[in-house]
């Protein structure tokens, strides 16, 4: 009898005892080596992968995409197995077959998630047109089929060269049809990550006293930079230059200025820091992540925007690991990259203050007793009032402002 290794949930972060499958990246009696990642699973802090403990064939998935684990669980177990010679996948007649399996007609694998969606629909491969690797089957396609469904078939060819009938008036129907395929709905569990975002930003809303408030800022002077200075930087440091390093800077500046924005309530003490820990809001596979940059206060202009763009890949690829998104003291949010006008961002905490930065659009602006038109971006700093005055907000605020239109500040240390 041959060996077999269990898969189980491992232990992803301190207090952490439940994760959700994601994708998994290897499929039933597929040949996997030691150490390469079998599925992916989602925390409330970040999106892991699990390794193969051991090399053979991938068997008795237990857990599906989406479904909810304990860590500690067994999930899959691998049947320990030298790699077939010129092949990868399960040998000639094995027995582990599975909703999700190949079958003779050449279709490709489908996915967990689709069989569940095809059951439920009355579908078989045969009406899926699988858009993943070597064919498969995902959800999205059984989606895509279910909707191409819902338009009236083709007329046949019989009836095509039958005399058309004369139309008939059609009696009203209620919208309140259950069989509209416009008012079907789809129960989906919320995600590790979605969850987590919602119980923070209640818990922001009910623990502290927020309050926003606004500014404009001109953003011509760090676009004159950028445009002068983009193709040596990028030569230079192998990144380009965004606006973030310069709104990061900034926000260190009015941070120092500022030190309630950049400290926490904790207890019946208020805890001021010496450091700048800026998270940076980045739109991930799974949704809104907020990777830290550490000691951003000695970070060059290059090491932020490279930093920066580090985190935007692993956040795509659901590769951010917990440690990187825990510790900040104060954030920033670019809605601005979605077009976002105006906006009034919520502290994560125990956060003090998070800094909202929108769309940069034309203006008319009075300069000098004349009409410019000039390229300005709305601010809003957001703050816990408990620890933050107005005054202090307000301060904050301006203190970005006269930085990012007059960028020698940064350099000069004034």
């Amino acid at each position: 009898m041959s060996e077999t290794v269990k898969v189980d949930i491992p232990t992803v972060g301190e207090s952490i005892t439940e994760v959700q499958i994601g994708q998994w990246l290897k499929s039933e009696g597929d040949w996997v080596a030691s150490g390469e990642d079998l599925v992916e699973i989602e925390t409330e802090k970040a999106s892991v992968q699990i390794p193969a403990p051991a090399a053979g064939f991938l068997e008795g998935i237990s857990a599906q995409e989406e479904d909810f684990a304990t860590v500690g669980d067994t999930i899959a177990q691998i049947r320990v197995a030298e790699k077939p010679a010129g092949s990868g996948d399960a040998p000639s007649g094995s027995s582990s077959t599975s909703s999700g399996s190949s079958d003779a007609d050449g279709d490709g694998f489908v996915m967990p998630a689709a069989q569940r969606l095809m059951d439920e629909k009355g579908l078989t491969k045969s009406d899926v047109r699988g858009s993943g690797p070597g064919g498969r089957i995902l959800k999205e396609d059984v989606l895509a089929a279910i909707e191409k469904g819902t338009s009236a078939p083709a007329k046949s060819a019989v009836a095509a060269a039958a005399p058309a009938a004369p139309p008939r008036p059609k009696p009203p129907s209620s919208l309140m049809t259950n069989s509209a395929p416009h008012r079907s709905e789809e129960v989906k569990p919320l995600s590790m990550l979605r969850r987590t975002i919602a119980n923070r930003l209640v818990e922001a809303q009910q623990t502290a006293a927020l309050l926003t408030t606004f500014n404009e800022v001109n953003m011509r002077p760090v676009m004159e930079i950028r445009k002068k200075y983009k193709d040596a930087f990028l030569q230079k440091h192998g990144v380009k230059l965004g606006f973030m390093s310069f709104f990061a800077k900034a926000a260190v500046e009015a941070l120092r200025a500022f030190p309630a924005v950049n400290a926490e309530i904790r207890d019946d003490a208020a805890i001021y820091r010496n450091y700048h820990d800026i998270g940076i809001a980045i739109g991930g596979g799974k949704g809104l992540v907020v990777p830290v940059l550490r000691n951003t206060e000695r970070m060059s202009f290059a090491e932020i925007e490279w930093t920066i763009g580090d985190y935007a890949r692993q956040a795509g690829e659901n590769k951010l690991q917990p440690e990187d998104l825990m510790g900040g003291t104060f954030t920033i949010s670019n809605g601005g990259i979605y077009g976002s006008l105006l906006s009034t961002p919520i502290v994560n905490p125990p956060q003090s203050g998070i800094l909202g930065l929108h769309a940069i659009q034309e203006r008319p602006m009075a300069v000098n007793g004349e009409v410019v038109i000039l390229p300005m971006m709305n601010l809003a700093l957001t703050y816990d009032h408990r620890i933050v005055d107005g005054r202090e907000a307000v301060g904050f605020l301006k203190t970005i402002k006269d930085v990012i239109e007059d960028p020698a500040r940064l350099f000069l240390e004034l």
